[in-house]
């Protein structure tokens, strides 16, 4: 269909406007078959446009950090995403607000006035009373509490120090303190995934879940169930990440041979392939999607919110929260671990550790490995009776 509208809008000299870059959407009076309508196309795809928004948001931010900022990210930028920039900016905010509520002398600075004469001043002490803070401080913008777990420390501390040395290495800065900081100690955690019993019993309790809901709740409960069921089983399925299910355009679903075309961390596509019964369960969706007319600007989204956008990222989480918390409610089921759910099956299936990286997106298999330790420790224990000495 947009092949058929971009050879329509070339002949009546149109091509000019498609080729607009910066439009996120385009809206185009079209003539097809003796009449007019409207058509509404995504000029960017779901990862190009949440890259527009982080980059808006990181340019924002900046506005009100010290102006050396900028030459960090100029540095990192072909290392890192814009999400991991974005989420710097945000720590440096929290790091240069502490510098100034706790520094008397710099009481009525801003934050972008702090020099890099004023960084060269501080001590190790200054470091470690800013993990400190860390643990419990007030969002000034927000007042609102913030509780940080020792792994959010450690991110905080550790964007802080990237910073330091890379200002450090530049011959900015004359010393390197942030480098001295002893970083917190961060508990090992069991991998918290469904069983394979409890897989079943949420896939079933999401097909018939409806008989026990009001008549108001069933309405919905009717519109929605082909999506979450079709959701929740590529999910399970396929190890995707939320970002990636929601993202996914028509074109991105290969029916013939059982794959999706995602958008993994750092750019890179591949496609991931999926079994009969994901097949069955987004075919199935798919009867119910083709009868939505789409919001103007939605027409390639595959997964669409009942307002008939494509769906959110939180929209997402809370579906799986919703209904996990029925099947499993002492696990707090999350789409993350939905994900290592489909890892841990697949490796305790396999026992081949570089496929279950390859297949999640794992850039580095070790990875994977220390995300899934306990499970090797229980392969290598399975093998102590595989060698019999004597008959």
């Amino acid at each position: 269909m947009i092949d058929r509208l971009r050879t329509a809008y070339a002949r009546n000299n149109f091509r000019n406007l498609l080729n607009i870059s910066f439009v996120p959407k385009i809206s185009v009076l079209c003539y097809i078959k003796g009449g007019f309508f409207i058509a509404s196309f995504d000029r960017f795809t779901y990862h190009e446009q949440l890259e527009i928004e982080n980059t808006q948001k990181i340019r924002l931010l900046l506005t009100d950090l010290p102006p050396y900022i900028k030459d960090f990210f100029r540095g990192r930028e072909l290392s890192t995403s814009t999400k991991t920039r974005l989420s710097y900016s945000y720590d440096f905010k929290v790091f240069f607000t502490f510098l100034i509520q706790n520094n008397p002398a710099w009481k009525n600075r801003r934050i972008q006035d702090i020099s890099l004469s004023d960084l060269d001043q501080l001590t190790l002490s200054d470091f470690e009373e800013f993990q400190e803070y860390l643990k419990v401080y007030t969002d000034p913008a927000t007042s609102t509490l913030i509780k940080n777990s020792a792994g959010g420390i450690a991110r905080k501390i550790s964007t802080v120090r990237s910073l330091f040395t890379y200002l450090y290495r530049h011959d900015m800065i004359s010393r390197n303190e942030p480098s001295k900081v002893e970083m917190p100690k961060i508990a090992e955690k069991d991998i918290i995934r469904l069983e394979p019993d409890e897989v079943a019993e949420l896939l079933d309790y999401v097909e018939s879940c409806g008989a026990t809901l009001t008549p108001h709740r069933q309405k919905y409960y009717k519109k929605t169930v082909a999506r979450d069921l079709a959701i929740l089983t590529l999910l399970l399925g396929t190890g995707l990440r939320v970002s990636e299910c929601v993202g996914l355009n028509f074109d991105d679903v290969d029916f013939k041979n059982d794959g999706v075309r995602v958008t993994r961390k750092g750019g890179k596509e591949m496609t991931v392939y999926f079994g009969d019964e994901v097949h069955d369960a987004l075919e199935n969706y798919l009867t119910i999607r083709d009868e939505i007319q789409e919001v103007p600007g939605h027409e390639r989204a595959f997964f669409l919110s009942m307002q008939r956008k494509r769906i959110s990222v939180d929209a997402v989480e809370n579906l799986v929260k919703k209904y996990a918390k029925v099947v499993a409610p002492a696990k707090h089921i999350t789409v993350h671990k939905l994900r290592s759910t489909y890892g841990s099956t697949l490796y305790a299936e396999t026992n081949d550790i570089y496929l279950v990286a390859d297949v999640l997106g794992h850039n580095d298999v070790n990875t994977t490995k220390r995300h899934y330790a306990a499970l090797s420790e229980e392969h290598r224990k399975s093998a102590r009776n595989r060698v019999v000495l004597r008959e």
